[in-house]
């Protein structure tokens, strides 16, 4: 996967276990490995399984490397915006 377009944009990126962090695209591997800057963690506090935008919070992590085969998603932030799930 290239993602050398995306280079010095912010992008979010989805783990498994569901942690998320925003952050600004520094460089990749081959392994998918990503470099990350200025990176923000989305911290969602669980409530009977149900998570609302008014549950979370924010933590600063600064430079962060992640590891590939933990990323699920990376999506680009510019120019996309979160839509209600039609199917709940």
């Amino acid at each position: 996967m290239d993602l050398t377009k995306h280079l010095d944009k912010k992008i979010k990126v989805k783990f498994f276990g569901g942690r998320e962090v925003i952050g600004v695209l520094k460089g990749q591997d081959p392994l998918l490995n990503l470099v990350l800057d200025e990176t923000i963690e989305i911290v969602k506090n669980l409530e009977d399984d149900e998570v609302t935008h008014a549950q979370e919070s924010f933590r600063e992590l600064g430079l962060l490397v992640c590891r590939g085969p933990n990323i699920v998603l990376i999506s680009p932030l510019d120019g996309s915006e979160e839509i209600e799930n039609p199917f709940v």
